[in-house]
């Protein structure tokens, strides 16, 4: 079991994202993504802040060493702050279901990454296993809807198609350099609050110069969204990528990446559930290949 503690930590951050789209995509219906960016990560620093103080005494991670705050924050603000950002504004541009789609290529680059900047290597096997599962996520996920281009000129669709590449390089590197912060056994709890503080301070800050601070605040009186963000706080950003740190840290960062990018395929289930929306033939197909491609990486 322990031998595969990353590999199932992985999975078990993959089903945490899933609920927390789920919540993330009611609240921004109601009060608009931008707002639910900024007060989820206000939540979850202050809840993990928390955490923090009843597990390691301090409600900051201040002993820890510069060199980690500096690695570690400049991870927050590629993935949590330029990569999200990048997300969401491809979820406009270009759909929900292609911007997800191109968020497939994150295992790619951050394996590619892994191996120039820690040396990690990968067998042949689990390499065609990541591909075999990578390539199950983006059919399921393409077969359900994407922005068609002729709703969008040429020039808003080749943006937001670049957006989601960025994001997925965002996401990549962020995990690469959260591995790096995070060397000789350093505490994920800890790295988790750490890259939270950072990507909050961050985009607050940028709110504040923007004028949209006091609107954002505001927008706590839904009290439908307010509920939303709070339980998409918790199951995502406090669980979901403490989680996802503690993965990277067990196991190599390509495999991690892979199974944490099941989420559109482990969503389908849950939309199905919640939104009574219909699971076609080929969603089942690719998600039977998907668990195929996850059961070699584990085996192999």
């Amino acid at each position: 079991m322990n031998a595969y503690l990353g590999e199932i930590v992985a999975l078990l951050t993959a089903l945490l994202w899933s609920v927390t789209s789920l919540l993330f995509t009611i609240a921004s219906k109601q009060v608009g993504s931008e707002h639910v960016n900024r007060i989820r990560l206000l939540i979850a620093t202050a809840v993990l802040s928390l955490v923090h103080f009843l597990w390691q005494g301090t409600l900051l991670p201040i002993d820890a060493e510069p060199s980690r705050w500096g690695w570690l924050g400049v991870s927050a603000i590629l993935g949590l702050v330029v990569g999200d950002g990048l997300l969401y504004y491809a979820f406009t541009a270009i759909g929900t279901r292609l911007a997800m789609l191109l968020m497939t290529l994150s295992p790619v680059i951050g394996t590619f990454l892994a191996w120039v900047f820690l040396h990690e290597t990968l067998s042949a096997m689990k390499i065609g296993a990541i591909l075999l599962t990578m390539g199950s996520v983006a059919w399921v996920t393409l077969e359900r809807g994407n922005a068609n281009p002729a709703r969008h000129s040429p020039r808003d669709y080749l943006i937001g198609v670049l957006c989601g590449i960025g994001s997925a390089f965002g996401q990549a590197t962020g995990l690469i350099l959260s591995k790096q912060g995070m060397s000789g056994d350093f505490p994920a709890l800890s790295a988790s609050l750490i890259r939270l503080f950072v990507a909050m301070i961050t985009i607050w800050l940028w709110a504040l110069l923007r004028g949209q601070a006091r609107v954002t605040v505001q927008s706590l009186r839904h009290r439908r969204a307010a509920g939303a963000i709070l339980g998409g706080s918790l199951v995502g950003p406090v669980s979901g990528m403490t989680l996802s740190l503690l993965a990277v840290q067990l196991t190599h960062v390509g495999i991690a990446s892979t199974l944490m990018s099941l989420s559109p395929v482990l969503l389908l289930p849950l939309v199905h559930w919640i939104f009574k929306e219909p699971i076609s033939l080929r969603a089942i197909i690719g998600t039977v290949v998907a668990i195929v491609g996850v059961a070699i990486i584990f085996w192999v």
